[in-house]
């Protein structure tokens, strides 16, 4: 899952970019209410981490002028404001939630993978096609088909982005782009053939069958009833 972090205080910007991307998250991070929206016209996220307090564009219109435009991405603001009117401002605004600074890392994982589920339609914290099951709380995944015995392997924080963002579209083709897109943020180094090594690794852990190359194309899993 691609997020863009929103926050100009560069000290908690960097303490979340680690914790994030250790929780197998691509993150790009912007200081500014201007910056953001340009990244925002320019890239696909799936959650938006939002600071109020921002220079040149403050966090509140940055949001409200997001959800005028149709904007449907979800945003969880981070701010210093505890006050009642200021939570129920942003709520009214559109953000999906709202954390109150300071807070702890694993509480906001804990929300963005709420907001994430909320958004999908399930109140379930498991993704599954039916054969193939991701838990995203420990990263955890399994695969069993009537040809072989049930498969379980804890995944690297790669492997977990690769999957995730095969089962958040199951049924669907996913191109090398569209899997580096989720696996990596800005700044990240990407080999050549980089989407295929852990795609290697998650088929040895899991069978062969788990994840299917569509030649040419891309890679996919399926969408079983």
């Amino acid at each position: 899952m691609r997020i863009l972090l929103v926050e100009d205080d560069i000290m908690i910007a960097d303490a979340l970019l680690v914790a994030l991307r250790d929780a197998s998250y691509a993150v790009d991070h912007v200081m500014d209410g201007q910056l953001a929206h340009a990244a925002l016209r320019s890239e696909t996220y799936q959650m938006i981490l939002l600071d109020l307090g921002l220079p040149l564009q403050d966090g509140l219109t940055l949001l409200k002028n997001w959800r005028a435009n149709s904007g449907e991405t979800p945003v969880i603001i981070m701010t210093a404001r505890d006050d009642v009117q200021s939570r129920i401002q942003g709520l009214d605004l559109g953000a999906d939630d709202y954390v109150v600074k300071p807070f702890e890392v694993p509480e906001l994982l804990a929300r963005i993978r709420a907001v994430t589920r909320r958004q999908s339609g399930s109140a379930q914290p498991l993704l599954s096609n039916g054969k193939l099951t991701l838990n995203p709380a420990n990263h955890e995944a399994s695969y069993c088909d009537a040809t072989n015995p049930p498969q379980t392997a804890r995944l690297s924080g790669r492997e977990y982005a690769l999957l995730h963002a095969l089962l958040s579209r199951k049924g669907t083709i996913l191109s090398r782009s569209d899997l580096e897109t989720s696996v990596y943020g800005w700044g990240e180094e990407v080999e050549s053939n980089a989407i295929e090594f852990v795609i290697h690794n998650v088929r040895k852990k899991l069978g062969p069958k788990s994840i299917t190359n569509v030649r040419g194309v891309g890679w996919m899993v399926e969408k079983h009833a």
